[in-house]
């Protein structure tokens, strides 16, 4: 005996997906999200940042909440500060190191990498592995396994290999060894992390400009790499530049993790933020001191990056 068919009406699935994806249900998932992550940026970023330039024109000693006000004295005593321009050409003198290093090392490894066919991504994995280790670690091991003192440490077990005299890398000033113990720690914990923005901008120039650079007879090495492959790379080279400088700028970490003693920190190659630190959580606690010369820094950087951006071109309509 045959059934007769049941019509089975169709389940109207409408008001589910219109509570998820309604327009108004869209707003309140939108929040949901980014509010968390909007709240902490507003109180942790930009709350600091507002009440750090409160704090710069008052006379704040040991305290967050101060009364007295003294209007631009902070900025004038700042800039006129000794230490604070040392620190500023101590900055000078670690982005001549940096920048240029870490440009020519991250370009070198990204073209490297992108002519590799196999295994590509592991090579850039281990290339980038660095970047992810904290500032603070990598200097610890730098200062402990690799430059320790004049006995002890891997740089120092080399030279006695060769016969060298052993050297003391973070205690000698004249010549200045310590730059290279930074100088090093830093290229290899950010090198990789640029290398990746270089093989971005390799992976987007178009194969057809290499095969018309063979055919009208440009030799593969230097000609490619100058008459093509770098002007492909300009925006990538820019940013990788403006970039590096900002960094430069923020450095701490490193400086304040190899240099430090039990003693404090030695007066030679204080970059900006360490000597903000000690200004405003040192002895004197001059916390509208140090956020003046925190705002003097950031007006410093804006003011670089500008005119670094100006200066290449950037944002610029294409020719």
């Amino acid at each position: 005996m045959s059934r007769a068919p049941v019509d089975r009406a169709p389940v109207d699935r409408a008001p589910a997906r219109s509570r998820l994806l309604g327009t108004q249900n869209r707003t309140l998932w939108f929040w949901v999200f980014v509010g968390p992550f909007t709240l902490g940026l507003v109180l942790f970023t930009y709350v600091p940042l507002a009440w750090s330039v409160y704090l710069s024109f008052f006379d704040a000693h040991n305290t967050v909440s101060p009364d007295d006000f003294v209007g631009f004295d902070n900025y004038t005593s700042m800039l006129r500060n000794e230490a604070f321009t040392d620190s500023l050409v101590t900055f000078a003198v670690f982005s001549a190191f940096i920048v240029p290093t870490t440009f020519v090392l991250s370009l070198a490894l990204a073209l490297m990498v992108n002519r590799i066919r196999r295994a590509q991504a592991f090579f850039r994995s281990v290339f980038f592995l660095p970047a992810a280790c904290s500032y603070v670690v990598a200097a610890l091991i730098w200062k402990l396994s690799i430059f320790n003192g004049v006995r002890f440490g891997l740089a120092n077990t080399v030279l006695d290999w060769f016969g060298a005299e052993q050297i003391a890398w973070l205690s000698t000033t004249d010549p200045p060894w310590y730059w290279l113990v930074i100088v090093t720690v830093r290229l290899w914990l950010q090198a990789g992390f640029y290398m990746i923005l270089f093989l971005a901008g390799l992976q987007r120039i178009s194969p057809t400009l290499y095969e018309a650079a063979a055919v009208d007879g440009a030799r593969p090495g230097w000609q490619v790499l100058r008459h093509i492959t770098l002007p492909q790379l300009r925006a990538t080279s820019v940013a990788v530049t403006l970039l590096l400088v900002i960094n430069a700028f923020q450095a701490f970490d490193e400086f304040y993790n190899l240099l430090s003693t039990s003693s404090g920190y030695p007066p030679h190659a204080r970059p900006p933020l360490v000597y903000l630190y000690y200004t405003a959580l040192g002895r004197e606690q001059n916390l509208g001191l140090g956020s003046a010369g925190a705002v003097l820094l950031a007006l410093i950087i804006a003011v670089v990056t500008v005119g670094q951006a100006r200066w290449f071109g950037l944002g610029g309509k294409e020719d």
